[in-house]
């Protein structure tokens, strides 16, 4: 038996939703700024998948803390309520499609990628 690879992707949540997106869910505690919630074309909103207020303020998105953000991020991953999320994301992602949205400028230097990368994984890390 081969285990099926999960399909995850990370996006902008201003960007347009793509039928190719399948299920779509913002992994930001803070809802978008000026984004209407019927333009964001959202199945779930996962604040619990997202990093902690502190972590978020801390790292500021500054380019040269992004390795320690991940460092502490993928520790707070492992807590129970994040373990429960990210539980409920590879679901989501085991039957289908996933994209992880965040309203960050620079996804590629956000959590989406950590937390794509997790799902990814499947029951190592923070399962």
């Amino acid at each position: 038996m081969t285990e099926r690879r999960h399909d995850v992707r990370v996006r902008r949540v201003y960007d347009e939703p793509r039928v190719e997106d399948g299920t779509r869910v913002l992994v930001d505690r803070v809802w978008p700024r000026g984004l209407a919630k019927e333009r964001a074309g959202l199945d779930e909103w996962a604040k619990d998948a997202a990093p902690s207020t502190e972590l978020r303020k801390w790292y500021g998105h500054e380019p040269e803390r992004y390795s320690e953000f991940r460092r502490r991020y993928q520790d707070e991953l492992a807590d129970p309520e994040h373990r429960a999320a990210v539980r409920h994301l590879r679901d989501l992602a085991a039957k289908g499609p996933l994209t992880l949205l965040t309203a960050t400028k620079s996804v590629e230097r956000s959590q989406a990628p950590v937390l794509a990368e997790l799902i990814k994984r499947g029951a190592g890390g923070a399962g």
